[in-house]
């Protein structure tokens, strides 16, 4: 039996299509319903989704008088505010196309992003730094003004016309500019029954920021389409708070990256959280242990799901089928899903090789800004190949072995660096655990062990327990003891920074 998926057919995305306007609709919310809150100690900032469009189409509007036109790109540099999503939603509503960036970015960083982009504006909060260069800015104070202005009527068109740019995360190398499609949204309809049992009813809090493509999707975008509330911390709100904040706002569902719920479990090993349904995870695979320890601490699961920059999450588990342990999940029903071989092949169930989807999926990039070449090596066929490394079992379930370029050589063996870090987890006094290779003296590479723990632990019996539970070849031969692991903004392992002398 090959590794590949039997898709059901879905209803194609409408024609003519504006994300912005789809999002904001509601799925027919009363516009007196609460559609965001954005959360602090203090209180809450809660808006409607009557004065969430009407606020969203005013900005589009606003962007349109100062002289934009349908096409221009903007650059966000916005906090974790509701000026983000106003920002982001208007533009797209009136033709502009939107270029989410991580407020955490410096000057020089922020400006190479506006060279690869060239916006035409930069949407430019005080507090945050703005690019290196010469280029337009239109402040948030103007942006701000610009919600009261007459609604702009969204522009309808071609669902695969470019609606929006979102970088990569960079944690493979330099970011590409990723060009995304209106239809995007549409597919993400796909995880509504495969990832989230998401409800018109829920309240979903997302602990990442509004730049991040989980948290634009995930947090914001899924719950309005689909008429819910979504609720965001406020910047400056210390990420200790969400337990809090959780419950003072009767979250009934939490989407974050596994982290963010480790250091939930680490500051709180127990959690009263009575209307929380369950919890939701991505960005980077998520250790068993950890899913283990949620449902202790909260009596409630938690569902991975697998994505990229590129493609919105295709592959999850969810209530109704949860993911057989140690894998990602299965194909979310519509999604058409193989591993293949180097030649675009799909090889046997139980053999390894590369996670691929359909070049057709509708969740799928148009493609790299201005780089034609590196959007044609993603693809082999009619193939999209993610560069992540997986194996199909007789259901359909797939477990992940991690990115080509993570995959460690060993004494001429190939070894997921996933497959290690999930056995040296158990071992007691750990908090975190990451593991790649690293380069001792030219050509010479080692496994190395990167560790978090109160204290450094005894390397004799570290390597006595890696011994014991590992193959010779896969035990680590360094061990290291850090403060903490390298992170992105949002919480993502920055592995190749480990590899740094």
């Amino acid at each position: 039996m090959q590794s590949l998926t039997t898709p059901t057919p879905q209803a194609p995305c409408p024609d003519p299509f504006n994300m912005a306007a789809y999002v904001l609709n509601g799925s027919g919310a009363p516009d007196d319903k609460i559609a965001l809150a954005v959360l602090a100690l203090s209180g809450a900032e809660r808006w409607s989704y009557g004065k969430l469009r009407s606020a969203a189409l005013g900005t589009g509007t606003g962007l349109l008088n100062a002289g934009l036109k349908p096409g221009d790109r903007v650059m966000l540099r916005l906090g974790n505010t509701v000026d983000f999503p106003l920002a982001f939603l208007g533009a797209i509503a009136a033709g502009l196309i939107p270029v989410p960036t991580s407020s955490q970015l410096t000057a020089p960083e922020a400006g190479k992003l506006a060279q690869i982009i060239q916006p035409a504006a930069i949407l430019q909060s005080p507090d945050v730094p703005a690019p290196e260069g010469d280029w337009r800015s239109i402040p948030q104070a103007d942006l701000r003004v610009m919600r009261d202005l007459e609604p702009v009527t969204p522009e309808m068109g071609d669902p695969d016309r470019m609606a929006y740019i979102i970088f990569t995360s960079g944690t493979s190398g330099t970011p590409r500019a990723v060009c995304h499609a209106h239809r995007v949204v549409w597919a993400r309809r796909m995880m509504w029954a495969g990832w989230y049992d998401l409800q018109p009813t829920d309240r979903l809090l997302h602990a990442g920021a509004f730049n991040w493509s989980f948290t634009l999707g995930t947090g914001m975008m899924d719950p309005w389409a689909c008429g819910a509330t979504a609720l965001i911390r406020a910047d400056g709100t210390d990420p200790k708070a969400l337990p809090l904040l959780l419950k003072r706002h009767d979250a009934t569902l939490l989407a974050a990256a596994p982290g963010v719920y480790r250091k939930f479990l680490k500051d709180h090993p127990s959690l009263s959280l009575p209307k929380l349904r369950h919890g939701l995870c991505a960005g980077e695979k998520l250790p068993e242990a950890l899913r283990t320890a949620w449902a202790e601490a909260t009596g409630t699961g938690l569902y991975e799901a697998y994505g990229q920059t590129e493609i919105s999450t295709f592959i999850s588990g969810n209530p109704v089928r949860p993911s057989a342990t140690g894998t990602l999940g299965a194909p979310q029903d519509g999604r058409l899903v193989a591993i293949v071989d180097e030649t675009g092949q799909p090889v046997p169930r139980g053999t390894a090789g590369t996670i691929a989807i359909d070049h057709r999926d509708p969740g799928l990039m148009l493609g790299y800004l201005d780089a034609p070449e590196a959007t044609a090596e993603k693809r082999c066929g009619d193939w999209f190949l993610t560069g992540d490394q997986g194996i199909m079992d007789e259901n359909g379930f797939i477990t992940y072995q991690g990115r080509d370029d993570d995959l460690m050589n060993a004494g001429g063996f190939r070894v997921s660096p996933l497959e290690v870090e999930a056995t040296l987890s158990h071992i007691e006094g750990i908090h975190e655990v990451a593991v790649t290779d690293v380069e001792i003296k030219p050509d010479v590479r080692v496994i190395a062990a990167f560790y978090t723990a109160d204290a450094d632990l005894d390397e004799a019996a570290l390597a006595s327990y890696a011994e014991a539970n590992l193959a010779r070849y896969k035990q680590p031969r360094l061990w290291v003891h850090l403060t903490e692991l390298p992170r992105n903004p949002n919480g993502k392992l920055r592995r190749k920074e480990l590899k740094q002398p």
